[in-house]
């Protein structure tokens, strides 16, 4: 009964989406089926880059391994931080990952620290390597967002628009109810449904229109590292909208501002700067030099 999930104004009725599969008697949840699989097609994307570019992609290889490793500790370290009255008082729930719980942006801050010290221990360039990774990032979070849909999280507020989404009050989860949404619900069938945004669609959809914006402008990039801070840039911009919609947003403790949003805003400011700054660099380098050649 809570296996349905429509989209009304679409004509979108899906009568069965289970949330994992079972091989040889164990459950396995599409959610991280979903993430492996974006992970491994993510790394190979960079490899073949690497490839293109001139690197070493054994350097790639490693260099995924080893950040899908510390991006899922970041990710789970971010959601665990912001949410711990969750996890207070069963401190054995922070290691059960198998129903959500990560966060990008923490999966995306311990990839940069992880980018910082591979590229130091093995004498690389990390503006290089971070413009290689960043459509890969993108592809990762783009086909991630799917095993929210699995989920049934990850949405936003009641919305009547296009792409209204329709899930069963009893598949979600209570604390990401709110009281328009109970003031909304739809009644099909003698089933409750709540109708919400779907933000992990918007955000996938948001991932896919930038890296293709990023695959047309990569091969006229200005400098090393110009790629990755249009990355944070333009994910950033997505995100702050985005994330003013969901319902299960992470706070700031002690507060009501939701901490992914003010690090999405912060994100485009300092990313905005720096791509501001380095090409008026350039442009001041090239008229320097224009005019010693003349």
């Amino acid at each position: 009964m809570d296996m349905m999930i429509y989209f009304p104004h679409l004509g979108i009725q899906l009568e069965h989406v289970g949330k994992s599969i079972s091989i040889f008697g164990f459950s396995i949840a599409y959610y991280g089926i979903i993430i492996g699989c974006g992970m491994l097609i993510a790394i190979f994307m960079a490899a073949h880059e690497a490839k293109v570019t001139g690197q070493n992609q054994e350097d790639y290889f490693d260099l995924g391994i080893i950040g899908i490793i510390c991006g899922v500790i970041g990710a789970r370290i971010y959601f665990v931080i912001f949410s711990w009255d969750m996890y207070k008082d069963n401190l054995l729930d922070i290691f059960n990952t198998r129903e959500g719980g990560l966060a990008i942006y923490g999966g995306v801050i311990a990839g940069v620290i992880t980018i910082l010290v591979f590229s130091k221990v093995k004498h690389l360039s990390a503006p290089q390597i971070a413009d290689v990774v960043a459509p890969s990032l993108l592809f990762g979070q783009m086909v991630g967002r799917w095993g929210n849909f699995f989920n049934r999280e990850a949405f936003g507020e009641y919305t009547d628009g296009l792409f209204a989404m329709q899930l069963p009050l009893s598949a979600v989860r209570n604390s990401d109810v709110t009281d328009r949404m109970r003031e909304h619900i739809v009644s099909v069938d003698g089933v409750q449904f709540i109708q919400v945004h779907p933000t992990f669609l918007y955000e996938s959809l948001w991932c896919l229109a930038l890296l293709v914006l990023i695959f047309l402008y990569r091969r006229h990039k200005k400098f090393e590292g110009e790629i990755f801070l249009i990355y944070l840039f333009g994910y950033g911009l997505g995100r702050a909208w985005i994330e003013g919609l969901r319902t299960d947003q992470l706070w700031i403790p002690g507060t009501e501002i939701a901490v992914s949003q003010v690090l999405a805003i912060v994100l485009v400011v300092v990313s905005g700067s720096l791509l501001l700054f380095f090409r008026y660099r350039i442009k001041k380098k090239e008229a320097l030099s224009g005019t010693q050649s003349s």
